[in-house]
């Protein structure tokens, strides 16, 4: 029974050290720290206007989130809507510092606070004056000359 419990013992420490010959893509570092959140400053001018982000989380400024970017992320955009007023979208920069063994990597966001300016909407176009001029009136006929050619609803003139 001994030895049955200790081929037992034996086979289960044997199979723990498997792992470290099973290659690069199957295995899970463990030793690796994930990566830190880090906190967003989202503000607006008129404040209230909804803030959200293009990696997920959103909030009603002023207000503070919440980001952790996925690996390979160097940039990611807020948007920034209130009603009445135009939409805006500001861009965030990401920087990451590598961990070594003893100390965490760092994760940097630029602009931090994100700070968003909404306008009020342009006023709609003035309707354009028309290019031609009004009509005119027509001006009434002066008297007619004695002209040399008769008018074809009068008699002829007499002769001299």
């Amino acid at each position: 029974m001994r030895r049955v419990i200790a081929i037992a013992v034996a086979g289960l420490g044997l199979a723990g050290c498997s792992s470290f010959s099973t290659p690069d893509y199957l295995t899970v570092d463990y030793y690796k720290p994930k990566p830190a959140a880090v906190q967003l400053q989202l503000e607006s001018t008129p404040p209230g206007a909804e803030a959200r982000t293009s990696i997920g989380p959103g909030c009603k400024t002023p207000c503070s989130v919440s980001v952790t970017p996925p690996e390979g992320v160097t940039s990611f955009l807020v948007n920034y809507a209130m009603p009445g007023r135009e939409p805006a979208a500001l861009p965030v920069q990401v920087s990451r510092t590598e961990g070594g063994l003893f100390s965490a990597g760092t994760t940097r966001l630029e602009p931090n606070p994100v700070v968003a300016e909404l306008r009020a909407p342009a006023p709609p176009p003035r309707a354009h004056k028309p290019m031609h001029p009004k009509p005119k009136k027509p001006r009434e006929a002066a008297a007619p000359a004695e002209s040399v050619f008769p008018n074809p609803g009068q008699a002829p003139p007499p002769l001299r």
